[in-house]
């Protein structure tokens, strides 16, 4: 009994992942056409790339709820640098991961300087940011050829090379935000599983007080895993701007709860019990997986919403409570 929970634990997940990876083909076979499976991970692309963020905050015992405005804001941004300001592709990427590291930064400060909770902080960072980010454009959605507030049609343009960035394929097949996905999620699987830093960012997390005591700087660590949230949720939204080609004000939209959710189903992955870059990673792709084959099988939307939820809660239940048994 006891090898049968061991396994289950480890591999419950997975084994239900690619069942309903077989019942979905076989109730409707398009759904494994490559174009699909390219389509599905295209979909889950942007919030996997800000849970990828938050598995860094999850990692030190926090959490950044401004991931979703902080997209939306590089969204905005990136539109607003290129169409109304007239500048290259490149300059409005590093301009939207400067201010996404710096919304990181200013969340680092409140919880470890401020000494506000994480939860709060954050919390205020994502209403600060949602109404910053329109202020610029005056609350309305920027693209090719809007006109000024002086009467005036813009005269920029989004680049080629930035457009690239969100609705290029390799091959005429691979997506190049799935490409970015993938090796972010590599990069970050290596920093926080092969290296001192990552070792680091879980003690903190497991026991912040003895990683203190053993020589840790806990409140570098925890300021920069704020800040790289900051950039990565930065760089979602740069595909996101690049993927539809305009900065909508409702783009930011449900990101946060699809990323938040994404991380935290990550801990059922493989037993783990712990915020994972692969988890996370595999936990988007079951995600879009799902709504994905529910789409396909004609369900509503509203019964997507409440299955997505029952598999976040089972997940988590299957696994916090099968190993508090063991």
């Amino acid at each position: 009994m006891e090898r049968f929970t061991s396994f289950s634990i480890k591999y419950g997940f997975l084994i239900v992942m690619a069942v309903l990876f077989v019942a979905f083909g076989l109730v409707e076979p398009s759904f494994w056409q490559w174009s699909n499976l390219f389509s599905i991970l295209l979909g889950v692309t942007i919030y996997g790339i800000l849970a990828l963020g938050v598995t860094f905050t999850l990692v030190i015992d926090g959490l950044d709820l401004s991931v979703g405005s902080n997209a939306a804001m590089s969204v905005m941004m990136a539109s607003y640098s290129m169409v109304v300001l007239n500048l290259s592709g490149f300059a409005a990427f590093v301009i939207c991961i400067m201010i996404g590291a710096a919304i990181g930064f200013l969340n680092g400060f409140l919880i470890v300087k401020v000494k506000v909770p994480d939860l709060l902080a954050t919390l205020g960072m994502m209403f600060l940011v949602q109404g910053l980010q329109l202020i610029p454009s005056g609350g309305r959605s920027i693209g090719t050829g809007m006109i000024l507030p002086n009467g005036d049609e813009a005269e920029g343009m989004f680049s080629d090379a930035f457009l690239y960035l969100g609705q290029g394929r390799l091959f005429d097949l691979i997506p190049i935000p799935v490409i970015f996905m993938l090796v972010l999620a590599f990069v970050v699987y290596i920093i926080l599983n092969h290296t001192r830093w990552g070792r680091v960012f879980y003690a903190i997390g497991g026991n912040a007080e003895a990683a203190r005591l053993v020589g840790a700087n806990v409140n570098l660590y925890r300021m920069l895993a704020y800040i790289i949230s900051g950039s990565i949720s930065a760089l979602g939204g740069i595909l996101l701007a690049a993927r539809v080609g305009r900065g909508d004000v409702s783009s930011g939209g449900g990101l946060l709860l699809d990323a938040v959710g994404a991380a935290l189903i990550g801990y059922a992955v493989l037993g783990a019990k712990k915020p994972n870059p692969f988890g996370t990673i595999v936990g988007a792709i079951f995600v879009g997986m799902l709504l994905n084959g529910l789409t396909m099988l004609s369900m509503p939307y509203y019964i997507q919403d409440f299955i997505k939820g029952c598999v976040l809660v089972a997940a988590l239940a299957f696994t916090f409570g099968l190993a508090k048994k063991k």
